[in-house]
């Protein structure tokens, strides 16, 4: 989002009204911004073409990022390359996914990979998630309305799939190829599971009796602060991690002629 995009915002600085939304897996898909803007402050290529879906690289080229709001059945699609240690994998999130449970995944991908040994099912049972083990591992809510499985229909057949559904259906499915890295879908279940509720404006809150809200007031220059926040975050530590790189490339060697030249040119 550019300087005069977040002017804009708190031009008419008059508090509006909105919602805080719980269970943030039933609170709708929010803002994309809250994902595109935070990939590019984190030094991703923008390859959006005008007119068409959003699309981001990251810096090698490795991952894509592309929200489509308008092909069937849209939302966000996600692919990774295959590299000499890792195979290929994709990931994606239909489009009423909400942006903050998405962004536990693609967050993810701007940062460096812990050293510990993933595991995605610990934030959900740390947040009184039930597990299951049947022919799927599966992972639900408190209320049973959300979920994250491991989906294994045969040798060579599997993938992780996650979602949540109101009282009118479901509501967004979440599809992670078997080779998706573990750490990214750990945090992806950690987003999923996080029990903080999410802000929506007026008139943005699905239609659904098993939703719980609380109204704020709130100005356009505090949702432009908070935003510039997370893009700062994300810009500092894109700076910090580009930093450490130049401090441990090696210095460029000296060629023998040039040290002596200079020796010369000092007497």
């Amino acid at each position: 989002m550019t300087r005069k995009q977040y002017a804009a915002w708190g031009s008419a600085d008059q508090a509006e009204q909105h919602y805080l939304v719980e269970p943030r897996h039933l609170a709708g898909g929010g803002d994309i911004r809250h994902v595109a803007e935070f990939l590019r402050a984190s030094g991703w290529r923008d390859r959006s073409v005008t007119g068409g879906p959003l699309a981001f690289d990251s810096s090698d080229q490795q991952v894509r990022v592309v929200y489509d709001p308008i092909s069937q059945p849209g939302g966000w699609q996600i692919q990774g390359q295959a590299t000499a240690t890792e195979p290929g994998w994709q990931a994606s999130f239909t489009r009423q996914t909400p942006v903050e449970i998405v962004a536990g995944f693609t967050d993810a991908l701007t940062r460096e990979r812990s050293a510990h040994a993933p595991n995605p099912w610990a934030p959900l049972q740390q947040q009184g998630w039930e597990t299951e083990r049947s022919q799927h591992f599966t992972a639900l809510s408190p209320d049973r309305n959300a979920w994250l499985q491991f989906h294994q229909t045969g040798p060579g057949q599997a993938h992780w799939w996650a979602g949540a559904r109101t009282e009118h259906g479901r509501t967004w499915d979440a599809l992670f190829s078997s080779t998706t890295p573990m750490h990214l879908i750990e945090h992806f279940s950690t987003a999923l599971a996080d029990p903080q509720p999410v802000m929506r404006p007026r008139g943005h809150i699905p239609p659904s009796k098993w939703i719980r809200t609380t109204s704020v007031s709130v100005r356009p220059s505090e949702i432009g602060a908070w935003q510039q926040a997370r893009i700062t975050a994300a810009r500092a530590t894109t700076w910090g991690r580009s930093w450490a790189a130049s401090r441990t490339r090696k210095p460029a060697a000296v060629r023998p002629h040039a040290t002596a030249a200079g020796s010369r040119a000092r007497r």
